[in-house]
């Protein structure tokens, strides 16, 4: 089933390469990209830090600062790499 809707899902991107509007991100897919992947990276960062310091205190303060930071310089990557045409169809 999964096999079958991957395939079918290509097929269908196959057909609307030509659009070149179909091959950029909308900005609002960037934001819940970022946004997901810096719960996954805080929640390593948390744990790291926890193991070095030995603080559970400290370790959420790392995390709470740098899971801002570190959304924001990711939705600004994102969309820097959309505006460059290097490898894209």
């Amino acid at each position: 089933m999964i096999i079958d809707s991957f395939i079918s899902s290509t097929k269908k991107e196959s057909t609307k390469k030509n659009d070149p509007k179909k091959n950029s991100e909308k900005p609002i897919r960037s934001l819940v990209k970022a946004f997901s992947w810096r719960l996954v990276g805080t929640i390593d960062t948390m744990i790291i830090s926890w193991f070095i310091t030995g603080k559970l205190t400290m370790a959420l303060s790392i995390g709470s600062i740098e899971v801002i930071t570190k959304m924001i310089l990711y939705y600004g990557h994102e969309r820097i790499w959309n505006l460059i045409k290097w490898r894209k169809q």
